[in-house]
């Protein structure tokens, strides 16, 4: 078995049991800034492994106490710091040049609601910061010059902590919905947070400062896209949300007259990872990339400068895959870009064991295919050398690559979930093949299994038809996500409308049965009846004509 394929069965793997909750993003992995030393993440079992990406190994280890029951939801590195290492040697004059520039603090946001403050260049907990919110933390952002911390959380509000005195300065609520994604501006002013709308917010009155429309679903990402200052029509941000195929531009207008976006982006799947650098002006031009939930890396490059009508393709798109004769696709876990305009660093595999390679984009365009390294000892190779092997053409396909209609499909069914727009999910149902619909809930994520048992139980209410189809797809969740619905500790309360309808149904099957061999009895014998009637009726005319017959001889003679 190749690398590549462990790789895969691997991430596989990870990908089942992630996600907290309904659509979450799933297992956190942040490279750190500026010089993308460090890849941080958190795996399956709670644990933090901070990976050397020079050296490509284990730098670093932490297990928080509560690891299992408050596991990591999202991680945040904050800005390079001169870090105090406590009670420890003194550091030489040559030494103390290089702890300047370092980067030191990582936060963690948990599921019990509290935040972890990881120091890296003491390799322990620097401090723990709770009673901020009473629900999980979805987001964490740092403040990139004071020692402040914001994050968001499922109880609607954002708490503002003072990392010196480890307390919350200042919390408000920010939304009617969950805080799912935050981000502080270049110049630390503003602040950025979402649910399903957009809004603004002066961090030193912490008021609203403009509000926009946003997305149908959660959003789960937000980045600054430049610096300029936002009287000057020059500021924009990039937003992406769950279940969307668009990353959105919106550009915040001195007249107020923002509130829809200017630009989109166009992607494969929703966005899981997204890295940028900023344009300081308007002849510098925004530097991008997005690796989706479908394991792809997207890379744009776009000036923005006022509104766009079209969505705008990838300037390059990869795949990693594996180097047998049928490649089988590994995700991408993380994409950093470089200051090297040509150079990226990528993560990729298992979140236990990543595989971490600074590779050299150069000028190709379009969708390509790139083989996994098979280990640690390989001859790594700069992208455009292996582009140059094994360059492929998107028109002429590639056998053994994957089919995105179940993927397409399992994602329209979320969506439509989500929106509870009838002709999305009508759309899906018309399926009747078995193979469809088995490979669609397979790839359905778990927090959406229970609104899709809903919505079956309430099509299974309707047309005879429509109920028939239905038992299909409910046959398929039943068979796929038995282990998860009994997981759920309201489960009897939540499907009790269809337990209920299933036992009158069942109740009512046991008299049609009977009513069934009733019928089938008295057409028995009615067919019987009319058979013996024609025996009977042949048998008269036989007589008939013997005796006509004998009559006709008698008299001949």
């Amino acid at each position: 078995i190749s690398y590549a394929n462990k790789l895969a069965r691997g991430c596989m793997a990870t990908a089942s049991i992630s996600g907290r909750k309904a659509f979450s993003l799933g297992l956190p992995c942040v490279f750190s800034p500026k010089s993308r030393q460090y890849l941080a993440l958190c795996a399956q079992d709670g644990r933090l492994r901070i990976w050397n990406t020079d050296i490509k190994t284990l730098n670093q280890e932490y297990v928080p106490s509560a690891h299992l029951s408050a596991t990591c939801t999202c991680i945040s590195w904050g800005p390079c710091r001169k870090a105090k290492e406590g009670p420890q040697r003194k550091k030489r004059k040559s030494e103390a040049g290089q702890v300047e520039n370092q980067v030191d603090l990582l936060a963690l946001g948990t599921a019990a609601g509290s935040v972890i403050i990881y120091s890296t260049v003491k390799g322990a907990l620097h401090c723990t910061l709770d009673g901020g919110h009473s629900g999980g933390v979805n987001c964490v952002q740092w403040h990139p010059e004071d020692c402040l911390l914001y994050s968001g959380s499922d109880d609607t509000h954002i708490v503002e902590w003072d990392l010196q005195t480890g307390k919350a300065r200042c919390k408000w609520k920010a939304d009617r919905a969950s805080v799912t994604s935050l981000c502080v501006s270049p110049d630390g002013k503003l602040l950025l947070s979402a649910g399903h709308a957009i809004k603004m917010w002066d961090l030193e009155t912490k008021e609203v400062y403009r509000k926009f429309t946003g997305h149908s679903t959660a959003v789960t990402t937000l980045r600054f896209a430049t610096t300029r200052p936002p009287d000057s029509n020059g500021l924009y941000f990039i937003s992406g949300a769950a279940h969307d195929r668009l990353l959105s531009v919106w550009q915040v207008r001195e007249d107020g007259k923002d509130k829809n976006s200017v630009v989109s982006f166009n992607l494969t799947d929703e966005p899981h990872h997204i890295d940028l650098f900023t344009s300081n002006s308007k002849e510098e031009a925004v530097r991008l990339a997005v690796v989706c939930r479908d394991g792809q890396l997207h890379l744009f490059e776009h000036f923005l400068n006022g509104p766009c009508k079209k969505p705008l393709s990838p300037l390059c798109t990869v795949q990693i895959t594996g180097v047998e004769d049928s490649p089988v696709p590994v995700p991408l876990l993380a994409a950093a870009l470089t200051t090297d305009t040509h150079s990226l660093l990528l993560a990729y595999g298992n979140h236990l064991q990543p595989v971490m390679e600074r590779v050299v984009s150069g000028a190709h365009r379009g969708s390509y295919f790139i083989p996994s390294l098979k280990g640690t000892d390989a001859k790594e190779m700069s992208i455009e050398e292996r582009l140059g092997k094994i360059q492929m053409s998107p028109e002429k396909g590639v056998k053994g690559a994957p089919s995105l209609q179940t993927d397409n499909f399992s994602v329209l069914l979320v969506q439509g979930l989500e929106s509870k727009d009838a002709n999305i999910l009508n759309k899906v149902f018309q399926n009747r093949k078995d193979f469809f619909i088995k490979t669609t809930i397979a790839r359905l994520p778990l927090p959406a299994v229970l609104p899709l048992v809903e919505e079956i139980t309430k099509r299974m209410q309707g047309h005879p038809y429509t109920a028939v189809l239905m038992v299909r797809w409910l046959k398929a969740v039943l068979m796929q996500h038995t282990s998860y619905l009994a997981s759920l500790p309201d489960l009897v309360f939540k499907l009790g409308v269809l337990y209920h309808m299933i036992e009158s149904r069942v109740k009512m099957f046991h008299k049609l049965t009977k009513l069934h061999g009733k019928l089938y009895l008295l057409m028995t014998q009615v067919r019987l009846s009319s058979c013996s009637k024609i025996v009977h009726l042949s048998q008269m005319y036989y007589l008939i004509a013997s005796s006509s017959l004998k009559n006709w001889v008698i008299i001949a003679t």
